[in-house]
């Protein structure tokens, strides 16, 4: 498995991608004042923010992956539906921590709602070291909102 780029044609996939997988894992844990502001439009715009840091997996034009890498954080891991469960995760998570490496990045970090059970279990078995609960600052439009998160860090 390797990292791309996305092609520009890919961003309405990805964004596909992102919001199903959101709601996914976070729909039933989030409360309703922040699910208000997670429309897929709203996901467009955070993707286009993010677009220079996006790193994807899979053939062009059905990418199985995405992530987004911004300075040592992991801000953004996620799997298309069909690919959950089937062990692409954790080789994903092995070529995300590469290129941190590769980019002498040595203890990546990212953050986890508190709550995402799943997603915490998943970070801990790849390594992934809970560090703690804290409030954290999620982007909304014309702002942000707080939400507990729990902060993982991994020593490569």
């Amino acid at each position: 498995m390797s990292l791309r780029r996305p092609e520009p044609a890919e961003a309405e996939v990805i964004t596909d991608l992102w919001h199903d997988g959101w709601r996914f894992a976070h729909l039933a844990i989030t409360p309703d004042e922040l699910i208000r502001h997670r429309t897929r439009v709203v996901f467009t715009r955070r993707l286009h923010k993010k677009w220079p840091n996006v790193l994807v997996t899979g053939p062009v034009g059905d990418p199985t992956g995405f992530a987004a890498l911004i300075d040592d954080e992991l801000d953004q891991f996620y799997l298309a539906g069909h690919a959950r469960g089937t062990g692409l995760a954790r080789t994903f998570m092995a070529v995300i921590e590469a290129e941190f490496a590769e980019r002498d990045i040595r203890r990546p970090r990212l953050i986890c709602t508190v709550g995402n059970d799943r997603a915490a279990r998943f970070y801990a078995k790849a390594g992934w070291q809970n560090i703690g609960q804290r409030m954290g600052a999620v982007e909304i439009p014309g702002g942000t909102f707080e939400l507990p998160v729990w902060e993982f860090r991994k020593t490569l």
